[in-house]
């Protein structure tokens, strides 16, 4: 089973992720801060990370880029989440190592689309959230 590793602020937020991931085959596993999700992953690298834009402590791209700096860190996808459609925001992020970026708030659908886009399903997943 492939692992999810969601970080955000909000409880909330990640309990909703955690809820789709679940239902998308993935093991889902939570840091609420950069400095947990930096733990997290060298603990054990997930296959993808769902990662909050507006973290404290630790921007989302100081995260990337200390995430990539790791010896497996190029391996999980990550998705860069944010409420804005700040162009700005977006590339900086992309540029520290980010493969994508969905707006928030994010639902099922959404997120099993963005997941189908980067090869994160199996092939009937993905070919049930491209219909």
């Amino acid at each position: 089973m492939k692992q999810c590793l969601i970080v955000d602020g909000s409880r909330v937020i990640r309990r909703v992720a955690a809820r789709i991931l679940e239902d998308l085959q993935f093991e889902a596993t939570e840091a609420e801060d950069a400095s947990s999700a930096i733990e997290a992953c060298r603990h054990k690298m997930p296959d993808a990370i769902l990662l909050d834009g507006h973290l404290a402590a630790m921007s989302a791209v100081e995260f990337l880029r200390l995430l990539r700096r790791d010896a497996n860190g190029a391996g999980p996808v990550v998705i860069f989440c944010t409420t804005e459609n700040d162009t700005d925001e977006i590339t900086a992020a992309v540029g520290a190592g980010a493969n994508d970026y969905l707006l928030k708030p994010f639902d099922r659908e959404s997120l099993e689309n963005k997941f189908a886009e980067l090869s994160l399903l199996g092939v009937e997943r993905a070919e049930h959230a491209s219909l």
